[in-house]
Formats: structure tokens, C-alpha cells, sequence
């Protein structure tokens, strides 16, 4: 039986995954712990709470694994720097000392580090590193419910390789082609995240929010498209890439892009943060999330020619753009499609472990008969009945304890159906970016103002920012177009056209804040300015507290469905433990947080209308 760690850390995301005999026992990521977003320490915390979970120590583990090779992609640095000198030497003079003094010496600071989570013997210890995009690959293929299968990632850069198609068979996994930095759809993305104002490696998914605010139909976006193309990308018929770096500056430089030329190009300054979003922004958004769209189905198209498999695994971060899968879902290109839920960084500590287990110690990889094994990726911490009270102690707070299911979901449901917005906390935290019932505020997805009262008062964040659906699995196909099921929340479809709502012939030519108010369709809140939805199915046997939930819901508004959005305000990671929770919740215009068995009224708590007391200052994203 083997016990492996899984650690990635040290760019962004850093979490801790424990694996053993090929079961995904724990995973989380640092940020949590921290409450610092997107945090690339050390993931200490995490480290100690797999093992803990695991029955573990660090002697007993048969390795430690981190996600990638640090030397190639100090290698990969200096090339560059070398490649474009005099250029970038402003950033080579920042870079290398932490490199001289860190990144160089990484073994030696694994080492110590673990020393913080526990005393061990080093003799003993088996450290291990893999490659980036194979710990991408490994993480999606090997708890893939597939015993073959192509593997797509694509993300911004690992060591040299910014994309890689794998061929997963059994307990084989052999990396077939490459697209090496700097050439890369990650980082044209994130070009465009920074271009258009959002903060780099978090807030891409805001520029996917924001594109579907553009005019597909204008003679703008296609001019943006035909620039883009024509002048930043060199798309192949692979779907590999070629960069003119002459407009971009993360090669070497301080920024993502040449601003100037890039202003000369699109006709607009680079955005900033705190300037209104206006139609420009929302087509060049567009512009770029179609041309990412058209790159990674060329990508597929290219893995099914040169695997011949019939089915497709996905990992890397802009396999978390569920626009693009859920495109490449309809094209029909695979029979099936399974993207690992923690795609970014994060999951490769997870990846890691798996590579290990099944390639450096040669296990055969299981039949799956169910539909992973990511245990509906609830693999983080859950806390006890003594522990939730203890919080109340703490806080003073005032609650009431149901502890029949049955009867608890009733009385949320009746809430929910009655408007108000709910805090839903219960067991193991999710891994990966999305709350998928665990650690989620719930609203009626019936409730035309829901969508607007939860991003301005309850997550503090833009107003155009959509929120997913949560709906019963047997339910979905009744209100969306999709035949599949959509567990993790990474696939957008149509909503059916029953549910709609005819725009008005003005649409397009209303402001973005206009366009928030206009009625779309009966689901308001969760369905998106192009009639579309990013949907988390619930299913019984995945999530039966949840589904629960969905059904007395359904019995009292005759939907199976609930607005789900993450559980924190901008900024904030997802909340952690019953007092993030209840801080959170104290802190915004939430109604009702539940914990497990404890309901909690926010009117019948000590003084709850004084926000500010609870409030806490955390960095925008």
C-alpha cells in the first residue's frame, strides 16, 4: 500500500493532496488556512491536515511528490533572458535573487519546511519531482472514470511546455506533443485579463464573465477578432500558437503587454481596475474568448487524431474556462469529456501524488465504476457538532438546532422560496476554485433582483458577475441544453428556450449596467446576457444533504434549483471553518446561515446590524 504526498507551492495556489493505495484521501489548498487568496506559500497548514486526515506521518509516507522541476524552469529563465537580452533586465535583476536564494535550493527548503509540520528522518525520506504539465495530465486522467483516453492541458507555462496532448491507456500515460513558452493560450488570455483591467492568475473568469456583454454581431468584436489573429496570434491548424512577442511583455518584462502598441491596436487604453466597463471592453472580451474557443478545438481535434480515443481528459488552467467546454461538449468532437475540477495549480499537487503512484511505482490503475474519484472533490477539512459550538460560545451567536435532515431542508427551503439569502455550510470543504454545496450562499433562482442583491450586498463584488445554477441531476435537461451531467460546475449551456425571455430590439445598444436589468428569463439569476448558464448538477448519491435541499425546494416553488455562488466576499478565499463562516455571514446582508444541524437568524443576533464589527479588509482579486 502506498502513501504518497502531493505538494505544489511557490508560484500561486499552493495546496497538499494525500494519496493512498491510488484513493484520494485528503486535498486542500493553502489559502483556505491563510485566508490569503491564491496564496504561493508553503502549503504548511495543509500539509498537516492531510496527513492528520490520512492516520499519518511524515515517516510513514513512501514519498513526497512536488508538481513540477524547478532547475528546468530556472532554465527556461535564463534562456529567456539570454533570447531577448538587453532587453528584460529589470526583470532578470528582480528574478534572480529570489531564484539565488529560494527557488535553486528547493529540495533544501521541502526539507526544512516539512520539518514545521513534524520531526522526521531526511535519510528516509523519498522526495520526488514531476514535470508541470504531467502532474496536470495525471490529475484528470487517473481518477477519470476512463481506462483510455486522450489528455488535453493547457494552461500559461510550467517549466518550457505551455500545452501538452497526452494518450492515457490503463496505467500508461505518455506525453505525445508539445507547445513550449512563449508561446501559449494561458498567458494570451491573461494578456487580455490585464489589458482589460482584471488582476492576472485571478481574474480570467471575470473576463469570461464580461464576454458574453459583447455584440457578436458587430462590426467591432469582428474587428477585434480579425486584429487579434491577424497581428498577436498565429493560429496553426493544430491548434498550436505562435506569440509576436513584440506586443507582449511577460517575457521579459514587468507587465503581460506593450500597452502602447496595444493601445494602437484596439483603439483604447489599457483599462483600469476602477474605470467603467464600457461596450468596448465587452467586445474585445468577446473577441478573445472566441479566438481561445477556436485554439482549443483545433487542440481536441488534433488529440483525437493522434490518440484515435473516444474519450477526452482536461486539466490546466484554462480548462476551468467552462465556456470553451462547454463548446467543446456540443462539438460532438469525443463521446465523452472529464475535466478535473481543481484544474489549476492547485490540483497539480494532487496530479503529482497520482503520477507517482501509478507511473514511478508502476500500480494499475482501477475500473471506475462510479463517475470519479474525486469523491465529488469534498476532500478538505469538516468540523464536529463540539466544534460549531464552541464557535457559538465564542460569538455569543444564537442558534437553533434541527438535527433531522428532512425537516432542516424544509425549513430552509421555505426561506429560500421566500427571498431571503442563505449561508450553507456542511461537512468536508470542496477542492478546487468552485463551492458546489459545501460552502456555498443559496438564493432562489426565481428572484429577478437575486443576482444584483447578492453581488452589491453579500459578495461586495462587479454587478455583472453571473452565478451558477444548482439543480437536481434529473432535473437539469428540463431547464437546460445538456445531456450530460455537469457535477463540478465546468460546463455552460443554453437555457432552453421555454425559460426565456425575448430581449428587447435596443438591447445591444443599452449600457452594461442597462443590460443587468433587463428580463432574460424566468431564471434570472443564474442565466447570463447570452442566454446561457454555468450548471453544477446535484445528484443523490454525490451529495445527498445538498440534494436534498434542491427537492423541498422543488416541492414548495416546483424548481429543483437554487443560485450557487461561493461562500466569501471579493477577495476572500472560500470560508474554511464554522468562524470564517459565521464572520462572513455576520458581516453582509446574508439572512440565514446554516452549519450542519444549527440554523442561525441573523435578526436574533447580538447586535446584527453592526456590519463593520465583523468586516475584514482582504486584497481584490
Amino acid at each position: 500500500m502506498r502513501k504518497i504526498l502531493g505538494i505544489s507551492a511557490f508560484y500561486h495556489d499552493s495546496a497538499a493532496a494525500v494519496v493512498i493505495d491510488g484513493t484520494v484521501v485528503a486535498a486542500v489548498q493553502e489559502e483556505r488556512f491563510t485566508r490569503v487568496k491564491h496564496t504561493s506559500e508553503f502549503p504548511t497548514q495543509s500539509i498537516r491536515f492531510c496527513l492528520e486526515t490520512a492516520g499519518l506521518s511524515i515517516d510513514e509516507l513512501d514519498a513526497v511528490v512536488f508538481y513540477d522541476k524547478p532547475l528546468l524552469k530556472f532554465e527556461r529563465l535564463l534562456e529567456t533572458y539570454f533570447s531577448f537580452a538587453p532587453k528584460g533586465l529589470l526583470s532578470f535583476l528582480k528574478a534572480m535573487p529570489v531564484w539565488m536564494k529560494e527557488k535553486l535550493f528547493l529540495k533544501k527548503i521541502i526539507r526544512d519546511s516539512l520539518e514545521e509540520v513534524g520531526t522526521y528522518d531526511k535519510r528516509k525520506l523519498t522526495l520526488l519531482f514531476t514535470e508541470h504539465h504531467l502532474s496536470h495530465a495525471a490529475s484528470s486522467y487517473y481518477v477519470s472514470p476512463f481506462s483510455e483516453a486522450a489528455i488535453l492541458t493547457v494552461d500559461g507555462v510550467g517549466e518550457w511546455c505551455t500545452a501538452s496532448i497526452c494518450h492515457g491507456k490503463g496505467s500508461e500515460l505518455s506525453m505525445l506533443k508539445e507547445m513550449n513558452f512563449p508561446h501559449s493560450v494561458g498567458l494570451l488570455y491573461s494578456a487580455f485579463t490585464y489589458f482589460l483591467g482584471f488582476k492576472v492568475n485571478s481574474g480570467e473568469y471575470k473576463l469570461m464573465g464580461l464576454a458574453p456583454f459583447g455584440n457578436p454581431d458587430s462590426s467591432q468584436t469582428r474587428a477585434f477578432i480579425q486584429t487579434i489573429k491577424e497581428k498577436l496570434v498565429d493560429i496553426k491548424d493544430d491548434g498550436s500558437v505562435w506569440l509576436d512577442q513584440s506586443y507582449f511583455n511577460y517575457a521579459t518584462g514587468l507587465t503581460m503587454v506593450k500597452d502602447d502598441l496595444w493601445e494602437k491596436l484596439f483603439g483604447f487604453p489599457r483599462r483600469e481596475s476602477n474605470c467603467e466597463l464600457k461596450q468596448q471592453h465587452c467586445n474585445l472580451a468577446l473577441a478573445v474568448q472566441s479566438v481561445t474557443e477556436d485554439i482549443v478545438i483545433r487542440m481536441a481535434n488534433e488529440a483525437k487524431r493522434i490518440t484515435g480515443a473516444t474519450n477526452l481528459c482536461m486539466a490546466g488552467g484554462v480548462a476551468l474556462n467552462c465556456v470553451v467546454n462547454g463548446k467543446l461538449l456540443r462539438s460532438g468532437i469525443f463521446n465523452r469529456i472529464y475535466i478535473q475540477p481543481a484544474s489549476g495549480d492547485a490540483g497539480g499537487a494532487l496530479g503529482a501524488a497520482l503520477a507517482a503512484h501509478y507511473i514511478y511505482f508502476g500500480n494499475v490503475k482501477p475500473q471506475v465504476s462510479s463517475f470519479d474519484l474525486m469523491q465529488g472533490t469534498y476532500l478538505g477539512p469538516e468540523y464536529s457538532h463540539k466544534e460549531i459550538e464552541l464557535m457559538c460560545r465564542k460569538n455569543k451567536a444564537v442558534f437553533t438546532k434541527v438535527g433531522e435532515i428532512g425537516k432542516l431542508c424544509s425549513i430552509v427551503a421555505e426561506k429560500i422560496a421566500e427571498g431571503n439569502v442563505v449561508g450553507w455550510f456542511q461537512g468536508r470543504m470542496e477542492f478546487g476554485p468552485r463551492a458546489l454545496g459545501n460552502r456555498s450562499i443559496l438564493g432562489d433562482a426565481r428572484n429577478m433582483d437575486m443576482q444584483q442583491r447578492i453581488n452589491k450586498k453579500i459578495k461586495y463584488r462587479e454587478g455583472f458577475r453571473p452565478f451558477a445554477p444548482s439543480v437536481l441531476e434529473e432535473d437539469a435537461d428540463h431547464f437546460f441544453e445538456i445531456d450530460t451531467t455537469s457535477p463540478y460546475m465546468l460546463m455552460v449551456a443554453p437555457v432552453q428556450s421555454e425559460w426565456r425571455f425575448d430581449l428587447p430590439r435596443e438591447y445591444m445598444d443599452k449600457s452594461l449596467r442597462e443590460k443587468l436589468s433587463v428580463k432574460r428569463s424566468q431564471i434570472q439569476p443564474v442565466t447570463h446576457m447570452d442566454y446561457s448558464a454555468r450548471i453544477q448538477t446535484v445528484s443523490r448519491e454525490m451529495n445527498p444533504r445538498y440534494w436534498q435541499l434542491l427537492q423541498s425546494i422543488k416541492e414548495i416553488t416546483g424548481l429543483g434549483m437554487v443560485v450557487n455562488t461561493s461562500f466569501n466576499v471579493r477577495g476572500e478565499p472560500i470560508v474554511c471553518t464554522p468562524q470564517d463562516a459565521f464572520r462572513c455571514f455576520m458581516s453582509t446582508d446574508m439572512d440565514i446561515l446554516v452549519i450542519d444541524d444549527y440554523i442561525f437568524f441573523k435578526i436574533e443576533q447580538v447586535e446584527w446590524q453592526n456590519k463593520e464589527k465583523w468586516m475584514t479588509q482582504f486584497k481584490e482579486d
